[in-house]
């Protein structure tokens, strides 16, 4: 298990700037996931679901994760690689720029990269834009790039 990069504030997030800043550990999907999540969704596609019919009619041979499955996984990847310490408060902002290039077939592992593109300031605050790929284990393209933001608000400093 990967140690988390603990990054003391604000001024030192700013210091990761155009730089990876944290690589998440292998997280597997497999057909029990990717059941829950269609559950809870309420997204019971045979394409996720169906292992019999996927083996006989879908180019993957098996089933395949949600594309929101791999999504949600983002901010468990970042929670488990880096700690951002002397916050009262961060707020996932929302996601830009999110593309799904390749399938995860159950049972593959995935893994979060985390790139800081920008820093901004905003009314208490910081946003960041973070540059989020996540990888297929032995694979040739991502399954998921996205902008994601995120707005830390400071701890307030003592007298």
């Amino acid at each position: 298990m990967t140690t988390p990069r603990i990054i003391k504030g604000l001024d030192e997030l700013a210091a990761w700037i155009g730089k990876e800043v944290a690589v998440s550990d292998w997280l597997l999907i497999d057909q029990a996931r990717i059941r829950a999540f269609a559950e809870v969704t309420e997204d019971h596609q045979w394409i996720h679901l169906d292992v019999e019919r996927c083996r006989l009619e879908s180019p993957y041979k098996a089933p395949i994760a949600h594309g929101y499955l791999i999504l949600s996984m983002l901010p468990s990847m970042f929670e488990s690689c880096m700690q951002i310490h002397g916050l009262v408060m961060s707020i996932n902002y929302g996601l830009d720029r999110v593309r799904l290039p390749s399938p995860v077939i159950a049972g593959q592992r995935i893994r979060g990269r985390l790139a800081l593109e920008a820093l901004d300031a905003v009314a208490g605050g910081m946003q960041a834009h973070w540059a989020a790929t996540i990888e297929i284990e032995n694979g040739t393209k991502p399954a998921c790039v996205a902008q994601m933001l995120a707005r830390y608000y400071p701890s307030p400093t003592p007298n």
